[in-house]
């Protein structure tokens, strides 16, 4: 970006550059419109322009010439006189920026008038004889000291062409006078594409410290770990200019800082624009603020953002940083079209004024610049004298400050003093100023991080109860020593962090549903809205009827019905509901209609088109003729099954999305043999293996039948995976797609290609062989070479593709291979057979069988384990989505081994995981959520799931009824409630074979259960029962006596019918 930012073309060729005629057509007259309506106001009465940029440098540095060459031309031009006639341009340059010029000589006399002159000066000329010469133009038989000439006095001449030609502008005799007034008004509105490049510079700040900063130092406080200013702003600048870091697909050589990051903290703050970062250590200890402040150029326009973060703030940091941050939105606010520049200053005094006067000394002097190819836009400071009209187009960088403030009570240097410092880059729009940057929240709660309350409560936490003496603990004993110290160490940091997600779990979902962002599940966003049906063009094609009956019109797609003795006609999509009903000798037909606001369609925008209009809700008609009621119903639902149907069907092949073609290698693609696709292309005859081969813009899979065939597009792949084979069968690539294509007849978002590493073998010998036979250790050695040739065969594969998508073209993608990692996995049913699950960077998936499973780990919300408890030997994983309209997953009958693994991993991927003793049902949950969000997080979100919340609710409860023995009956009636419920969906012979492991030996025996039954038979009188009775209701009571005192604490384990 220095290169371009400095004209310098070495080693890239002057195609490289091309200078945009429409637009330097466009801003020339501007810049001549300006020069000539504001010729004194702005221009001091120059009769000419003589602008010169200095020779190229490294240093960031901002200089009006500069800036002009850019807004012209694209480009900077180092060394390059251009003086502005009213009539001609003159440009003076190098051989290779005149031949680079020619091309506006061609087209500025057609599109401006203006006659560009350009003069090439050899390498060895000095150029003194050709200044001269434009000198003499300038004057044009007339006097000098009667010419005035613009030029930029601030700017000091450097190299020797500047110096020559300020020495002898200087001598010329020419009255000169300072435009740079003129420079900042043709800078200060900007264009369509101008505010473009403004925006994506602004969406680049915001997310380089959204997305990179704010982790970055969130990961430091939490390990504690030792980092300087310096080294963040060096990693910070490594994100800026490579976009990836920050997760946005931004193209690396149009991107540059506008400064080195500024990162400040321990007490010594500059809120200067010439800020740097110095060498100290990042201070986050209690008191701490830390600054970080971030500019980004695209294309050469800038955008900055600033934010300010507090660590366990004092009252006085608080009060400051609220009143602050009031004050910068009332600032952002008053950039109004039509308000002068000085309300923005003016709506920062009366915050100040009326919320905080007490920080009033400590404020900054102004509330920012204008911003665009400048960093800082002199002609537009928002201070408290400036009267310029805001226009729509400006751009502005309010920046607002509080420096040296003194914290309460702190005697430590790296805390008494603060600073307080927010910036946002705004765009002011025909409706009102816009932030640019916004998507960086600086709230309050947002920025300010509180750790002094969670060591209080660590502090605070009461030690885990000791068991008694008398036992009735005693099944808690095992649960609460079976780690060492070592290992409950471990468990508290996975809680801490868990507790730390559910905080930020429900913030961000209490964010999501404020804004309506609950995903895109509503399939019913394809479907005709009611401004768009027609049921018939005119009257006349409505069908003729003698009698007032409802009539159902199948191929117009409509209903006619009789109102007031006329037919009018309604589309079979309005229709809601039909019922019928018979009350004595007639029939009633009751019609419900789709209306807006009523829940038909998110995408009706009737209201809207229609705002004036009536709409019919519902209609009755009654019949003495019960047989036209039932055909007439019976036609309607039939219609408008069909007419769903078919537009299911569309909305279903609307999904696929039209792929870009692809373009074949010239050269010999990279390729893989003799592979098999899944799902297959299906159709008779043999089946074939094919060649994958990866072109320039996609892959192709061919076999050697014409027609089959399937190219999947590089921009098309969501997820690449490649799974080797140790314990599978088959070595395999699997893409999980964006968007559905069809593989053969059947459409699909996975496509997978693999080998068989194992060839069946059958042994043709019925003896059993030797451990010790040649022949068997050497068809396994074939076998293990075999298996590590195509491992070796993919893996290269692999690499050469990763090469190809490392390719500037395809580095906005963000595509690799993902490997499984097999140590993580565990086995489940995520469908309806068993299979081996095991997670990857990005998702978790399971590859062999089929249906595929492939779980994007971004699209999770959290995770619910089920049916976890003492004694179970599986639980159930349900898994919650984002989009609250999509369907949960649930992986069922997971063993009970795997917990710890499943719960390490979920929280080193910050996946949030509660915990549960039974199965819900998640359907009528996530619809409560949707009609009531607001409810759902008053509630506390999902909290709702936490076990440890309903433990500690049901010991208490439990505590009171420790004198409550129940009878007989009542343990009977409890058993006979327990086996109707069945608690888990999956149901295995382990369960079963460990309920009667789990029954422990206490409780009476079998005859002094059988006495006490027949004691309590004689008293209620049930002598006359039958021997089954009482031997249905003795193995009830011994089942029940059985059962230790836990049962009480936690959920019983209900018995499996078969």
């Amino acid at each position: 970006m220095a290169d371009a930012r400095n004209g310098d073309s070495k080693g890239s060729g002057v195609k490289r550059y091309e200078i945009n005629l429409d637009t330097f057509a466009k801003r020339i007259k501007l810049l001549y419109s300006s020069w000539k309506d504001h010729k004194k106001e702005f221009w001091g009465g120059a009769d000419a322009l003589a602008i010169v940029t200095p020779p190229p440098s490294e240093d960031l540095r901002y200089l009006k010439s500069s800036a002009l060459h850019t807004w012209l031309l694209g480009y900077e031009f180092p060394e390059t006189i251009m003086v502005f006639l009213p009539l001609q341009i003159h440009v003076l340059c190098s051989q290779k920026k005149a031949t680079l010029l020619e091309e506006l000589q061609k087209s500025s006399k057609n599109q401006t008038g203006l006659d560009v002159i350009i003069h090439a000066k050899a390498r060895d000329n000095d150029g003194r004889a050709t200044m001269q010469s434009i000198l003499g133009e300038i004057a044009a038989g007339s006097k000098p000291a009667s010419l005035t000439v613009g030029w930029l006095s601030k700017e000091a001449p450097e190299g020797a062409l500047m110096e020559n030609w300020t020495e002898l502008l200087s001598d010329s005799g020419f009255n000169l006078v300072d435009v740079s007034p003129g420079m900042s008004e043709i800078f200060a509105l900007k264009d369509d594409a101008e505010v473009q490049n403004v925006r994506k510079a602004a969406f680049l700040c915001a997310s380089v410290l959204k997305n990179y900063v704010v982790p970055k130092l969130e990961v430091v406080i939490d390990e504690e770990k030792t980092v300087t200013h310096a080294e963040l702003m060096d990693d910070t600048e490594k994100a800026v200019v490579d976009p990836s870091k920050a997760k946005i697909k931004l193209k690396p050589e149009n991107v540059d800082i506008c400064y080195p990051p500024v990162f400040q903290s321990g007490g010594v703050f500059d809120l200067k624009p010439s800020a740097v970062s110095n060498e100290d250590p990042l201070y986050y200890d209690t008191l701490g603020v830390i600054i970080c402040a971030i500019g980004a150029r695209y294309n050469s326009y800038c955008a900055n953002v600033a934010r300010t973060y507090l660590i366990d703030a004092d009252p006085v940091q608080s009060k400051a940083y609220k009143v602050l941050h009031k004050a910068h939105e009332a600032a952002i606010s008053a950039l109004k079209p039509g308000n002068i520049a000085s309300a923005a200053y003016k709506a920062v005094m009366d915050v100040f004024e009326k919320d905080g006067p007490e920080f009033l000394p400590y404020l900054t002097k102004t509330t920012g610049t204008g911003i665009g190819i400048e960093f800082r836009e002199s002609g537009l400071s928002l201070n408290s004298k400036n009267d310029r009209i805001i226009k729509v187009g400006m751009v502005f960088n309010v920046n607002l400050g509080l420096q040296n403030l003194q914290a309460q009570n702190s005697q430590n240097p790296k805390t008494r003093n603060f600073s307080l410092l927010l910036a946002d880059t705004v765009v002011i729009k025909e409706k009102g100023p816009e932030s640019a940057t916004s998507s960086c929240s600086k709230a309050f709660d947002d920025i300010a991080y509180s750790f002094k309350d969670d060591e209080e409560e660590e502090q605070e936490k009461p030690k885990p109860k000791l068991p008694s003496s008398n036992g009735a603990d005693t099944p808690y004993m095992k649960a609460t020593l079976r780690s060492d110290n070592q290992e409950m160490t471990k468990e508290e940091v996975r809680r801490q962090h868990q507790a730390e997600l559910a905080r930020q779990k429900n913030e961000e979902t209490a964010r999501r549903l404020a804004a309506g962002g609950v995903g895109n599940g509503d399939r019913q966003g394809v479907m005709k809205t009611t401004g768009d049906l027609i049921a018939y063009r005119n009257v006349d094609d409505i069908p003729y009827s003698k009698e007032l009956m409802i009539q159902v019109d199948q191929k117009n797609e409509s209903i006619l019905l009789p109102v007031y003795g006329l037919m009018v006609p309604f589309h079979i999509v309005t229709v809601k509901s039909v019922t019928s009903q018979q009350d004595g000798g007639h029939s009633y037909i009751r019609i419900i209609f789709n209306v807006p606001g009523a829940g038909y369609s998110p995408s009706d925008l009737a209201s809207q088109k229609f705002p004036g209009a009536i709409y019919l809700k519902e209609v009755s008609f009654r019949s003495s003729d019960v047989r036209h009621t039932n055909q007439v119903v019976q036609l309607i639902k039939t219609l408008r099954r069909q007419v769903a149907l078919r537009e299911s069907e569309k909305a279903e092949r609307a999904t696929l999305v039209t792929q870009e073609k692809l373009q074949l290698a010239k050269a010999r693609p990279v390729r893989l043999s003799d592979l098999w696709i899944r799902p297959g292309f299906g159709g008779k005859g043999r089946k074939l293996s094919g060649v994958l081969e990866a072109h320039v813009n996609g892959f192709r899979y061919s076999t050697m039948k014409a027609d089959e065939r399937v190219d999947i597009m590089y921009r098309n792949i969501k997820h690449a995976f490649f799974q080797p084979a140790e314990k599978e069968m088959i070595t395999l690539l699997h893409f999980h797609l964006h968007n559905f294509i069809m593989v053969g007849n059947k459409k699909t978002k996975d496509v997978q290609f693999f080998v068989e590493v194992m060839e069946v073998v059958q042994t043709l010998g019925g003896g059993r062989r030797s451990t010790y036979d040649p022949d068997e250790i050497e068809e396994e050695q074939q076998e293990r070479d075999r298996k590590n040739k195509i491992n070796s065969e993919f893996n290269n594969f692999v690499k050469k593709v990763t090469e190809l998508w490392d390719q500037p073209q395809f580095k906005d993608l963000d595509l690799e291979f993902d490997v499984p990692f097999r140590e993580l996995g565990f086995h489940g049913v995520p469908h309806k057979a068993s299979a081996f699950i095991v997670p990857t960077v990005n998702c978790l998936v399971e590859l062999i069988e089929q249906p595929f499973l492939v779980i994007t780990l971004n699209d999770i919300e959290i995770v619910n384990l089920e049916r976890v408890g003492l004694g179970q030997r599986a639980f159930d994983m349900t898994i919650v989505f984002k989009d609250f309209k999509r369907d949960v997953l649930r992986i069922d009958a997971i063993p009970s081994t795997s917990l710890d693994g499943i719960k390490e991993w979920m929280n080193s991927m910050n996946i949030k995981y509660y915990e549960s003793r039974m199965n819900l049902n998640w359907r009528p949950i996530l619809k409560t959520i949707l009609d009531d969000p607001d409810k759902f997080i008053e509630d506390g979100g999902w909290e709702f799931l936490n076990l440890e919340v309903s433990d500690s609710d049901t010991e208490n409860s439990e505590e009171s009824d420790e004198g409550y023995q129940p009878s007989d009956v009542d343990v009977a009636s409890e058993s006979e409630e327990e086996d109707s419920d069945d608690e888990s969906v999956v149901e295995s012979e382990e369960d079963e074979e460990e309920e009667e492991d789990s029954e422990e030996e206490e409780g009476k025996t079998w005859d002094e259960l059988e006495a006490e039954a027949r004691k309590e038979d004689k008293e209620k009188g049930a002598e006359s029962d039958s021997e089954d009775d009482r031997r249905r209701r003795k193995a009830k009571v011994a089942g029940k006596s059985r059962m230790p005192d836990v049962s009480r604490q936690l959920p019983l384990k209900k018995p499996k019918l078969r």
